[in-house]
């Protein structure tokens, strides 16, 4: 049996160190499922773009289905799906309700996962990147995300934090490099001005102690455009981005699952 492809769409960088750890994504995504078909794709600055890679997929999805309509052990059935786009992306937004649904319209056999977060994992892998930071309870956070116009990717981004919130007593403030309020830098200042006993400060504060430093978590996959704008935001630390870590190429492979079981379940 030929498992439906698996197509890791990423937003796309120019930044050298954000493509190779995204690349060894896509290898670490392959290394944990054999034999399974893992291909490259973009929705912006790289090549291939994801619509020629959607174009240049099988004709006949049907061909990605056993003789007798079942599938791989520990699989779901995939009957008539040739490919699915799981999007290396952390939130809904115009990338995903726009960019990967269109290519997946245009294509029969192919379907969309859903992007990689929230999750669980993805907030213990924050934590853990704060740790390695040396952040301490004092200190206040920034939750640092890309940013969409779509009202879906704020919300995603506000579970994480509450997920976050339930490892750290940190006061945590999710906030935004594009698209959404409130901007990093502006979080930045907010946060200043609550432990500087300004505007804000007091009960609403939570755990903000005078004298904290204020720390932004990346909460970006991989080193580029958005990560290093983060730097300029004003804060006294910046987390490394979530990558390297073997959870992101778990929870693609879960998506990919999830995707091909509902897919079972409206045939």
């Amino acid at each position: 049996m030929n498992s439906p492809i698996l197509i890791a769409c990423a937003h796309g960088t120019s930044n050298a160190q954000g493509a190779a750890e995204v690349n060894a994504l896509r290898d670490a995504i392959a290394a944990l499922r054999p034999g399974l078909d893992v291909r490259e794709a973009y929705v912006d600055v790289q090549q291939p773009d994801l619509v020629d890679v959607v174009a240049g997929l099988p004709a006949d999805p049907g061909s990605a289905a056993t003789a007798d309509g079942g599938a791989a052990a520990g699989e779901p059935a995939a009957a008539g799906i040739s490919a699915v786009v799981v999007p290396l992306l952390l939130s809904v937004g115009y990338h995903v309700k726009v960019d990967i649904a269109k290519a997946v319209k245009s294509r029969p056999g192919t379907a969309a996962a859903g992007p990689l977060g929230p999750d669980p994992r993805l907030a213990a892998l924050l934590d853990q990147r704060l740790r390695e930071s040396g952040v301490t309870d004092n200190d206040a956070i920034v939750l640092a995300a890309a940013g969409s116009s779509n009202p879906n990717a704020a919300v995603s981004v506000e579970e994480l934090a509450d997920q976050l919130r339930t490892l750290r007593s940190n006061r945590i403030v999710p906030a935004y490099g594009a698209s959404a309020r409130p901007s990093v830098p502006e979080a930045v200042a907010m946060l200043r001005e609550e432990a500087a006993g300004g505007a804000g400060a007091g009960e609403s504060a939570g755990g903000v102690s005078v004298g904290g430093r204020v720390v932004v978590a990346s909460y970006l996959l991989a080193p580029g455009f958005f990560h290093d704008q983060l730097a300029k935001a004003g804060a006294d630390l910046v987390t490394e981005p979530l990558l390297p870590s073997p959870v992101l190429a778990e929870i693609a492979l879960e998506r990919y699952d999830a995707a091909l079981a509902a897919h079972a379940v409206r045939s």
